[in-house]
């Protein structure tokens, strides 16, 4: 068994990033549509503040689901089969009940992040927000100490149980046939085991995914699938003394 530490993320990295290179024609294609779909919400948000907020703190919740097809990649790989575009079609066009489920959850945390946000920005600021510049001269470049950093803190807190209940059980959904139940407690068992290194996996997912988005997106092409093959790797690690991979896996 390998040995976890907070050497492991870099470890995890450099193993999502042979995947991406073994097979990166449909590693790709995942990055390309979701640059795609920031470039399109940047078009239809435009300086509509909150629902820019909120698209992109939604994207970052749902992400995991949007990479199941990636994970299902690098299982395949790890088991000596190839796989590609059609193998992750076929996987999407399954109609899973569990990732769909797990899919909606995400998403009923994410509008319960942007609504949260919105309250407290709306409540404590002195002046109403309305645009992205607005949120930027008046809660970010504020000289004093407070609402940017309580933004901050609501946002951790509220992200961390999201993190701790999806960074296991979405691959072990993909991995085994067990209930979203289990696969959330199970993913909670091994942030728990792990608190720094797994502290240290969400900072590292959380740096990565905006140094894509500063790039006008265009950084995720790479960045996202990088990330998914990396967490694969992370899952394979961190559950291989699970009782539940003992279940038989999915063909």
């Amino acid at each position: 068994m390998t040995p976890i530490d907070l050497r492991s993320p870099l470890r995890w990295l450099r193993l999502g990033w042979s995947d991406l290179r073994r097979n990166p024609v449909p590693a790709l294609a995942h990055g390309a549509l979701i640059c795609t779909f920031g470039w399109l919400v940047l078009w239809l948000a435009g300086d509509h503040f909150w629902l820019l907020a909120g698209a992109f703190s939604g994207f970052l919740i749902v992400a995991p689901i949007l990479a199941t097809g990636l994970y299902h990649i690098s299982r395949s790989q790890a088991a000596g089969r190839e796989a590609g575009l059609q193998e992750v079609i076929g996987l999407w066009r399954s109609g899973d009940g569990r990732l769909v489920r797990f899919g909606l959850l995400l998403g009923l945390a994410g509008t319960g992040w942007v609504l949260t946000s919105a309250g407290l920005i709306t409540l404590l600021s002195p002046v109403p927000i309305e645009k992205p510049l607005d949120f930027l001269r008046h809660v970010v470049l504020v000289r004093e100490v407070g609402l940017f950093e309580i933004w901050l803190l609501m946002g951790a807190l509220l992200a961390a149980p999201v993190f701790a209940s999806s960074v296991m059980a979405i691959p072990m959904l993909i991995d085994t046939p067990v209930p979203v139940s289990l696969a959330v407690a199970e993913s909670w068992r091994t942030v728990a085991s792990h608190p720094a290194v797994m502290t240290l996996w969400a900072v590292i997912i959380a740096v990565l995914s905006g140094v894509g988005m500063l790039t006008a997106m265009l950084g995720l092409v790479v960045i996202i699938p990088w990330l998914a093959h990396a967490s694969w790797h992370a899952y394979l690690e961190l559950t291989a003394g699970s009782p539940y991979k003992q279940v038989t896996a999915r063909s």
